[in-house]
């Protein structure tokens, strides 16, 4: 609904005091980046899945090396016998095939490839090992100084980078706060965070 994919069957969703319906919207998604947990992994080149993110773009190799560079998709490239060229998938023949790790990487350079206001990451680093993961946000965090981010997440070491945590049950709010704050009041999510924290102790 953000996004305008859909809009609300009931109230308004407001940006800056304004309903959402009231923008231009190709210049409301103009200013909006994406990452859905069901990335799409798109049978072309590595330059052409990552222009997919801002296709009025496609031809610009420094933006999409700088959209790689920032999701740290860049250092794949560089292992690829064509870099940016290379075929990804199968049904090239001299197609590469990527771990779910390298496509995220690639899908979250696609967000990368506009100036975007606001960021949604819908369970960003759900294929990345805790190391991949740990670079990712840090690098995240970099990059959304000054801008607004929507981090959709199971993951409590993905969470709790955010300045302000929402917890959802059943559709219903039940929490909000930061990380200390939400461990200090003892509820839902203290306990959910200490039960996934006891897995690695």
């Amino acid at each position: 609904m953000l996004a305008r994919l859909y809009d609300p069957t009931e109230g308004r969703i407001l940006l800056d005091g304004v309903d959402l319906k009231e923008y231009d919207l190709s210049e409301l998604r103009m200013q909006i980046g994406i990452i859905f947990q069901d990335y799409l992994r798109y049978q072309m080149s590595f330059a052409q899945n990552i222009a997919i993110g801002n296709i009025k773009e496609k031809d610009n190799r420094s933006l999409i090396i700088n959209a790689a560079h920032q999701s740290l998709a860049d250092t794949l490239a560089e292992k690829l016998p064509h870099s940016y060229d290379q075929a990804l998938g199968r049904r090239f023949n001299d197609g590469v095939e990527l771990s779910g790790g390298e496509w995220q990487k690639i899908a979250l350079a696609r967000a990368y490839m506009r100036d975007a206001q606001l960021l949604i990451l819908d369970e960003p680093t759900a294929a990345l090992d805790a190391r991949a993961e740990y670079e990712v946000f840090q690098r995240f965090s970099e990059l959304t100084k000054g801008k607004t981010a929507v981090l959709i997440s199971h993951r409590f070491s993905t969470v709790r980078m955010a300045g302000r945590i929402l917890v959802l049950e059943k559709g219903e709010m039940i929490e909000i706060g930061s990380h200390e704050e939400l461990l200090k009041k003892g509820g839902r999510y203290a306990e959910l965070f200490h039960l996934q924290a006891a897995g690695y102790r």
